[in-house]
């Protein structure tokens, strides 16, 4: 752990690191960004969710609505990981510190693996394909997993500057 602390630190000290963290524009500017990023991302996942618990546009096949908001989400998700990235970049070392950053990392992996796991698996199944609106359970699992998923990934994001850090 001490190696990656201070790995960490190194990163931190680094010229892009310091000059993010201390311009009076770029950090906010970048956090403005991944809110930007995560609003349009998440925000089409809840929607994608909601869809997939049969909950909202019950009359569109699961398809239509994975195919045309696929796009957007892959799009929010690039501003939200190249911001987050210089984000972590300008504070790597306090973000390790943090036990609602480790948190919102580890709720992250688990989304990202519920969504892989739904595109390669869940998905690929024929009631899912065709038009059919009675859907199998594990469709709606998946979109209450992800839901969940995604929300403790946001409210960790958010905790993150509140909560005392590990150390």
């Amino acid at each position: 752990m001490s190696t990656l602390y201070a790995l960490a630190e190194q990163i931190e000290a680094s010229a892009i690191g310091v000059a993010i963290a201390e311009s009076r524009y770029a950090y906010p500017v970048i956090e403005g960004i991944h809110l930007i990023g995560l609003s349009i991302s998440v925000g089409l996942i809840f929607l994608t969710d909601l869809r997939l618990m049969n909950l909202f546009m019950k009359r569109v096949p699961v398809i239509d609505v994975l195919r045309h908001l696929r796009p957007y989400v892959i799009g929010g998700f690039i501003a939200v990981f190249v911001s987050g990235g210089l984000l972590f970049w300008s504070a790597a070392a306090r973000m390790l510190d943090s036990p609602a950053f480790v948190a919102k990392m580890i709720f992250m992996l688990f989304a990202g693996l519920n969504a892989l796991y739904f595109e390669l698996v869940i998905a690929q199944r024929a009631p899912v394909q065709e038009s059919h609106t009675v859907l199998p359970s594990s469709v709606a699992y998946a979109g209450v997993a992800s839901f969940g998923l995604w929300t403790l990934v946001v409210v960790c994001g958010r905790l993150i500057p509140y909560l005392p850090t590990w150390g």
